[in-house]
């Protein structure tokens, strides 16, 4: 297992750094899409549906997107991005309440969910490329910072991880693990806000955003989890040997995002 987890990090992560940040603005945009559509494509299992019906799903993203992509705006991008913020309160609901809640259990409920979770998610990577104000920068910080809170949270629950954070959903997850990740992030703001030479102020909000982002990426996770065993799934899917499916690999960033890029319209903060 640690042997598939080495070989297919080194082979996806130099590809997803390239598709990220060497491609340009027009390709970046298909390569996030191909990302977004092969997880709708999981999504669509998650949701209950099997067979040659799990192909439909993805194509109707597509037709999403593709529509989206004609009639994009920053008044509409914004608004995709509040609603997000919206969604992704009631999904805290959801896991709190987890399993007593209903609402989101059929297979309809899951697959509008799906859009609500992937295409605000496609709307912040796309604005961290082609917004005037925001770019790469802002691209790398928010992979910075899901990773380090990753790791941190790592290290930390296995060190303290004693009382767990919603065993329910995922018996793994601890509060020792969310206040390590915290601190990771924490540190992680720090430390560019120095090497970006931003004022005072500017390092107090960048921290604030990074903490926030920082737990709502934990509620990503959770929501994914909590999806998967309703489904009775380990994984989102196999495609990734060792590591599961893209979902599973994009589920802080699908709540991490638009939050991210929500955060930073409203402040005004550039980095």
């Amino acid at each position: 297992m640690l042997k598939q987890r080495v070989l297919t990090a080194l082979i996806m992560a130099p590809l997803a750094l390239w598709g990220l940040f060497g491609l340009p603005v027009d390709y970046y945009i298909l390569f996030v899409s191909a990302i977004v559509l092969v997880g709708s494509w999981e999504w669509a299992n998650l949701s209950g549906v099997t067979g040659s019906g799990r192909l439909i799903y993805p194509l109707a993203m597509a037709i999403a997107l593709l529509g989206l992509n004609d009639v994009r705006s920053a008044e509409l991008d914004l608004a995709i991005l509040y609603a997000a913020a919206g969604g992704w309160l009631a999904a805290l609901w959801f896991v709190v309440k987890y399993p007593k809640n209903a609402l989101w259990k059929s297979t309809p409920a899951r697959l509008l969910i799906g859009f609500a979770v992937l295409v605000p998610c496609w709307v912040g990577f796309v604005e961290l490329r082609t917004s005037l104000w925001l770019g790469k920068e802002e691209l790398l910080y928010i992979l910075l910072l899901v990773w380090c809170a990753d790791i941190g949270a790592y290290f930390a629950g296995r060190r303290f991880g004693k009382a767990k954070l919603a065993p329910k959903v995922s018996p793994g997850k601890s509060w020792a693990g969310v206040y390590g990740g915290l601190a990771a992030t924490a540190v992680l703001a720090l430390v560019c806000a120095q090497y970006w030479s931003l004022s005072q102020q500017q390092m107090l909000t960048l921290l604030v955003i990074t903490l926030l982002v920082t737990a709502v990426s934990v509620l990503g996770d959770l929501f994914e989890s909590m999806v998967k065993r309703h489904r009775g799934m380990k994984d989102s899917s196999n495609l990734l040997p060792g590591h599961g499916g893209v979902m599973d690999r994009i589920d802080s960033l699908t709540a991490a995002v638009p939050l991210f890029v929500l955060s930073l319209k409203l402040t005004g903060l550039s980095l």
